[in-house]
């Protein structure tokens, strides 16, 4: 498959955009889905709801607050231009956060589970031994959802690179700047002799996406058969 130096373009963006996403993610994931996994509070469910609800909101929603919120003229983005002289809306970070904003959720799914999944009588024997609670978090505990973890940072990476509404309500469609490869997908539709670049950026997409779907797949597998070998271990003793 040969791609012109525009459609590299676009495909170098996107991997830009959906790496960003997954790593400015990846702390607040790990940390909201332990949260969720290991605490009851009042309004869990509220907070629960706010996760998820970039997956069930039309996309367009989302990349249109983030708009008012964090375009030039709104509280937040008028403050970060003023003081910092940083701005979001109409550029490629701003296709960062948009992404991650509708990613977030695919990454706390998984590894609030395999939290949930880990034999607490491990972390409990840990510090029965004498290790601070920081120490069995690092050592146990993060460890054993670490699978969990790459399957999420997977699900997101993959998400990212085929975000569309938001990042076209945020930041536009900018060759160069914003066209990650869903955009350039749609505006090869809408050009003259368009339909054999935009056939080809729709195959490479389904195979970025199938080969993140295949790492998914693998990582929870590896996550299963962990958590099996360690309750056969308990079960022995």
């Amino acid at each position: 498959m040969v791609l012109t130096p525009d459609e590299w373009v676009a495909l170098r963006l996107s991997a830009k955009v959906a790496l960003w996403a997954t790593v400015l993610s990846l702390p607040l994931g790990i940390a909201t889905a332990w949260w969720l996994a290991r605490r009851n509070f009042p309004g869990k469910f509220l907070v629960e709801m706010f996760v998820q609800l970039p997956m069930v909101l039309p996309p367009v929603v989302p990349g249109y607050l983030l708009l008012v919120l964090l375009g030039t003229q709104g509280p937040i983005g008028s403050w970060l231009l003023e003081h910092f002289g940083i701005r979001l809306a109409f550029t490629w970070k701003g296709a960062v956060i948009a992404s991650a904003v509708m990613a977030f959720p695919l990454m706390v799914q998984p590894v609030r589970l395999a939290f949930r999944m880990i034999d607490s009588r491990l972390e409990q024997a840990a510090s029965t031994l004498g290790a601070p609670p920081w120490r069995v978090w690092l050592s146990i505990t993060l460890p054993l959802a670490t699978p969990g973890i790459l399957a999420g940072a997977v699900l997101c990476f993959s998400r990212s690179l085929g975000e569309f509404g938001a990042t076209m309500a945020f930041v536009g469609n900018i060759p160069g700047e914003t066209r990650t490869l869903p955009l350039a997908i749609y505006s090869y539709t809408h050009v003259p002799d368009g339909e054999a670049a935009a056939w080809r950026l729709a195959v490479l997409s389904i195979l970025l996406a199938a080969g993140a779907l295949l790492i998914a797949h693998l990582a929870n597998r590896r996550a299963e058969q962990r958590l099996g070998y360690l309750d056969h271990g308990h079960a022995r003793h």
